[in-house]
């Protein structure tokens, strides 16, 4: 089998995904006929992508469990099992996403596994595993990510002029004690008093965050809750990380999405998909996130990363110019070569037929590869399992 293989993801067409963005980094002259949500790069088995071998096309997901030790490696196969813990995507946000947050490793499998033995239970839940991800920014970006310090919130909220939003700003002047009340309420609103209230918070001027949720999600309380998060802009090559229990929602833009290989989202507003109050707080963290902007890590002359505290995943940022001698992936075990600019060939280091992989395309390197390098002129990001 060739040591590094072409990959085709797929691309899922949620309703609030853009029909120019995933268009424009593959370099196609038109938009899509719908729009393009997200472009999957993994072995999920929701939407695993194809391997091109030399005997034919097959399911990442296919090849992972034929030969799990040698796409994976013994160790991670032995610590993850037959699957690759980790899935990759571009993430293309033509209107906001969900205001959602993921469990932590312990309560997704608990949780999932008390589903799975009652049939009555609410399916909250897809799979026994946790999500934390992170998103860089290719575009600029625009994000919810993390509670900010509650006396903001207040003062925020306090604006609007809302009378029968008081016990909220109350809520939110104990502080972090109070965080948790303060979501429950807003999230908790009276259903036949929601589209008045938010009418009412878009009258007072005082947020265009605000006003542009409303538009897209009229009556949902989520607009409010917005409020209470950090509203961040990345600019390309930015990032933020999301672990388990931070809210969070993508409004604006294109970026790189590394996670650990699950599905499962809680979600609490700005969505027509089913939202579960009670089972959100569940496993919401309240505390205040102070940066949400995750700052990169150089390697190497235009090798960055960015440092986070999971098993499952690792990302890299390669970016080659004319002068660039061949660079070594900085990662071995099961790999991902996204690229989002130029044209770019990722070889095995010793002996191998280069892959060109260009903005938008990807390559695959299976464990048993070893060492590999990656040429041209162009930038891809890298994903790995961490070492």
């Amino acid at each position: 089998m060739a040591a590094v293989l072409p990959l085709a993801g797929v691309i899922r067409p949620y309703a609030w995904g853009s029909r120019t963005l995933i268009a424009e980094l593959q370099g196609r002259p038109a938009p899509s006929a719908t729009p393009e949500a997200e472009l999957w790069l993994g072995a999920h088995p929701g939407d695993p992508s194809t391997v091109t071998r030399a005997e034919g096309p097959i399911s990442l997901e296919t090849l992972i469990a034929d030969d799990p030790k040698g796409q994976l490696g013994a160790e991670i196969a032995d610590e993850f099992g037959v699957r690759l813990p980790y899935l990759m995507k571009v993430l293309a946000a033509g209107a906001p996403l969900s205001l959602q947050a993921h469990p932590d490793a312990e309560y997704a499998r608990q949780a999932f596994a008390a589903q799975e033995a009652n049939p009555a239970a609410p399916k909250n839940y897809v799979d026994a595993y946790h999500k934390p991800e992170m998103l860089v920014a290719l575009t600029p970006f625009e994000a919810l990510c993390g509670f900010r310090d509650p006396a903001e919130s207040a003062v925020a909220l306090d604006k609007l002029k809302i009378a029968r939003l008081a016990p909220v700003v109350a809520a939110l002047g104990l502080g972090v004690d109070g965080l948790g009340d303060a979501v429950r309420t807003l999230l908790s609103w009276p259903a036949d008093d929601r589209a008045a209230l938010i009418e009412e918070a878009v009258a007072a001027g005082t947020s265009t965050l605000v006003a542009g949720l409303a538009s897209h999600y009229p009556g949902d309380p989520g607009v409010l809750v917005a409020l209470l998060l950090n509203h961040v802009h990345l600019a390309p090559g930015e990032a933020i990380w999301m672990p388990a229990g931070n809210l969070h929602a993508y409004l604006a833009g294109c970026g790189v999405e590394i996670m650990a290989a699950s599905d499962n989202v809680l979600r609490g507003g700005l969505t027509p998909k089913r939202v579960d109050v009670d089972e959100l707080l569940q496993v919401l963290r309240f505390e205040v996130l102070d940066e949400p902007i995750l700052a990169a890590t150089e390697l190497t002359p235009g090798v960055v990363t960015w440092q986070v505290p999971v098993r499952e995943f690792a990302l890299y940022r390669i970016d080659l110019d004319p002068a660039t001698p061949p660079v070594r992936l900085p990662a071995e075990g099961p790999r991902i070569v996204l690229g989002t600019k130029g044209d770019v060939y990722v070889a095995e280091a010793l002996d191998g037929t280069p892959v060109e992989v260009t903005a938008g395309s990807a390559a695959y390197l299976p464990a048993e590869t070893g060492a590999a390098t990656i040429a041209g002129v162009g930038q891809a990001f890298l994903a790995a399992v961490a070492p």
